[in-house]
């Protein structure tokens, strides 16, 4: 026997319906793939990407059409004149009645318990290196990319981007919203601008793991170049780096870590988007009181002072890129040589790899491609040596160079060091005093020591004490004049 209209639940609506079809695929979908992750994690970012936000939003607006036809039903009884305004009776003791009742709080507490583990585990998938590298590919790869082969490849993403705290969390969330409506709507920018200007302070972020107290001393560092010429010939340098530190409060701080000094506040005005000049330095030391340098002949007015950015310095003011480090052709061709990756005695090896790596390509696979033909034709005898040297090359591009997002050594410079970019210079580069005519050290003892240099891989003759730096190339004393970057922009100087 059919109900009366009034006695009707007010969800018997075809809207209701459809409501409780998506709300029941949203919650066994949804809570059979919670238990396969639970089981077997998953590797796939899109599979965690459908299960812990479409299928939530899925479940979501099943309940909300639920609801909403409800609503509708409701509004139409009304119209009618066949609403009653009575709250249902509610009668334990009647079998259906108790079915009913059992069924809803078993459901209830089935729900409210998988929308807490999968509320737990969509935090720690929106958390996690594949959510934020893999879900949008074409955009994050070359970041990606660059952090698997990073110092902190090991160190979640949102250890750096959103630290601990509730505030940042919320912040990078809404963020977030923009990131993927401009990566739907082909919004976002190739390549990605950098410095991130919202990026969280370094004593809350890296702190966590470095701080300048507990460095001391010098560290030791061995580079080798090796020419464009027919035998690739090797030069090396030894130097110890006077990173420094120490508690400022006790023995005082000292070498490079310095700048960040508890009693030490750097502050500056950048001129460019990038931080690549800096005309302006303000340093306030333990006595609290401020010395102002600027460059000699192009001082800022005090109203430009007033208008302009005052950034204080922190560690990301020089290791400005920790992670996602895109090295020049010279600097990883470099290091692959070094490593034996590529075979020094193929006769012009550097020369030719800065060749493949600088050309024009639309896309990586052309620019892989175009490596394997170039080196083919260049070593058609090198047999296994050929199959190595093309192998290194491509890789060193596939980790450092994305033509689709514009992406390349050049667009991201590195302030640490000062070979292809200003670096150090930005602020030691002689040019910067302040009214009683004192000037920022451009001293290159005050960072580092050179204890060897010279030809080959090896240098076994040590001087502690210091050597006066030796150019590979007789430049004369130019090179106590310029900036090493006026020179080496990446790619060697022919």
């Amino acid at each position: 026997m059919t109900q009366p209209l009034e006695r009707r639940n007010l969800t018997h609506n075809l809207i209701s319906l459809l409501g409780m079809v998506m709300a029941a695929f949203g919650f066994i979908v949804g809570a059979t793939l919670i238990y396969v992750d639970m089981q077997h994690h998953f590797d796939n970012p899109y599979t965690g990407l459908f299960t812990y936000l479409v299928v939530p939003a899925i479940l979501a607006g099943g309940l909300l059409l639920i609801l909403i036809g409800a609503i509708v039903e409701k509004k139409r009884r009304a119209r009618q004149g066949t609403e009653t305004s009575r709250l249902p009776v509610i009668n334990l003791n009647e079998t259906r009645q108790f079915r009913v009742f059992l069924a809803v709080v078993v459901t209830t507490l089935l729900f409210i318990a998988i929308s807490v583990v999968g509320g737990y585990r969509a935090y720690h998938f929106t958390e996690s290196v594949e959510f934020c590298g893999k879900t949008c590919h074409s955009v994050m790869k070359p970041e990606y990319t660059a952090y698997q082969n990073s110092p902190h490849a090991n160190a979640g993403c949102t250890k750096c981007h959103i630290g601990p705290g509730a505030d940042f969390f919320v912040k990078a969330k809404i963020n977030g919203l923009y990131q993927v409506y401009s990566t739907m709507f082909n919004k976002y920018n190739r390549p990605i601008p950098a410095p991130v200007h919202n990026l969280r302070p370094a004593k809350e972020t890296c702190y966590t793991c470095h701080w300048p107290e507990k460095f001391f001393g010098a560290t030791e560092l061995k580079r080798t170049y090796f020419r464009a010429d027919e035998e690739n010939s090797p030069w090396t340098i030894q130097m110890l780096m006077n990173v420094g530190g120490g508690n400022a409060s006790k023995n005082g701080a000292k070498g490079i870590h310095w700048h960040m000094a508890s009693d030490v506040k750097i502050e500056y005005i950048a001129a460019d988007e990038k931080r690549l000049e800096i005309p302006w330095v303000r340093l306030t030391g333990a006595d609290g009181v401020p010395t102002v340098f600027q460059t000699a002949g192009e001082e800022l007015t005090d109203e430009q002072v007033a208008a302009a950015e005052i950034r204080t310095m922190d560690c990301i003011d020089c290791h400005n890129r920790p992670t996602h480090q895109f090295h020049s052709p010279e600097r990883a061709l470099n290091d692959a040589l070094t490593s034996g990756e590529l075979d020094s005695a193929l006769p012009e090896i550097k020369l030719n790899g800065i060749d493949v790596l600088t050309g024009e390509y639309e896309t990586e696979g052309e620019a892989l491609r175009a490596i394997d033909a170039k080196l083919t034709a260049a070593y058609p005898d090198a047999g296994e040596a050929l199959e190595k040297a093309i192998s290194a090359i491509q890789t060193i591009y596939a980790r450092n160079i994305f033509p689709e997002m514009k992406v390349s050594w050049e667009g991201y410079p590195d302030h640490i060091g000062h070979m292809i970019t200003p670096g150090c210079f930005r602020c030691h580069n002689g040019d910067h005093e302040n009214e009683q005519g004192r000037v920022i050290t451009r001293d290159c003892a005050s960072c580092h020591s050179i204890i060897a240099q010279g030809p080959g891989v090896d240098v076994t003759s040590v001087n502690t004490g210091g050597l006066e730096f030796k150019h590979p190339e007789d430049i004369d004393e130019e090179w106590k004049e310029t900036r090493c970057d006026d020179c080496h922009t990446g790619v060697p100087v022919m």
